[in-house]
């Protein structure tokens, strides 16, 4: 009886995210449904050029922008997380160990605003003396910034899975003879290919989705970045900045456009994770263990 009832309340609590997940779809395709209406409204939103006081309200620059910021970040912050891992795992003492993931562990804690907060009065600065260009505030500050914000997500991701996978090959490996370095790199890693995809996968899904660093750090600049040095302006921090707006201008509705482009990308990611778990699981579940 009382399993009856606890698979009711998940049933339940599984509909409401459902319903509520598909009523977000819903309100963003309703506010859009004008711009996708007039092909000439549809034809301004996504265009290259963002000048609201000539009727223009292309967020395409938005676009290029956050793929810009989030490919960078997670080209500095994979690696990294990688090599936090290996640390970790393969040649660090076990307290040094613990200490080190307990770390990463502490920094999903600090608020967003705060990494903002310090790389607007050192990132900045260092970018504005250091290059003859621009005011510091600019694509590269932004996606160290995200770097170091993202780093916790992917070793996080990582550390589950190599977790899961050295207790399954830990005594083929040891009986082989192989230090916990070589157990690392020749066993644990190709085995966890998977983790590796899903964590750079989150790790970029995070960067995208993040609002405070942009908005801070970024420059808010509505233009397509040219190189690491120019000011950017992300999606969410275009929603951030526009949606204190008059509601009756066009500049409005296209934050609705922006926020559908970004349910979109977060719900492809959600489903290139799914499935590759699936395929890894049926994937072992036909050929037996990894090792």
């Amino acid at each position: 009886m009382i399993e009856k009832w606890i698979e009711r309340v998940l049933f339940a609590s599984a509909l409401v995210c459902v319903l509520c997940v598909m009523a977000v779809f819903c309100f963003l395709v309703y506010f859009s449904r004008p711009l996708f209406m007039d092909t000439r409204g549809l034809a301004d939103v996504f265009s290259l050029v963002w000048k609201p006081f000539r009727e223009q309200y292309g967020i395409l620059p938005m676009v290029a922008g956050t793929f810009g910021i989030a490919l960078t970040s997670l080209c500095l912050a994979y690696p990294l997380a990688i090599g936090i891992i290996c640390f970790a795992h393969g040649l660090a003492p076990a307290r040094i160990s613990k200490g080190v993931v307990g770390l990463v562990y502490f920094m999903t804690s600090i608020p967003t605003v705060i990494y903002g907060f310090v790389s607007v009065f050192v990132l900045v600065p260092l970018f504005r003396h250091s290059f003859d260009r621009g005011t510091g505030f600019c694509l590269a500050a932004a996606a160290i910034t995200l770097a170091i914000l993202i780093v916790p997500t992917i070793v996080i991701a990582l550390e589950a899975e190599v977790s899961h996978r050295s207790n399954e090959v830990r005594i083929a490996a040891r009986s082989l003879g192989l230090s916990p370095a070589q157990e690392l790199l020749w066993v644990l890693l190709p085995c966890s290919s998977k983790g590796l995809v899903i964590a750079a996968i989150l790790g970029f899904g995070r960067a995208v989705g993040d609002t405070m660093v942009a908005l801070m750090v970024a420059g808010n600049a509505p233009v397509t970045p040219h190189s690491l040095l120019d000011s950017v302006r992300t999606l969410t921090a275009h929603i951030a900045l526009v949606v204190a707006t008059d509601s009756q201008d066009q500049a409005y509705y296209s934050i609705f456009a922006a926020g559908l482009l970004l349910f979109l990308i977060m719900a492809g990611l959600t489903m290139v994770v799914r499935h590759l778990g699936n395929r890894f699981s049926t994937g072992k579940d036909r050929h037996g263990s990894s090792i």
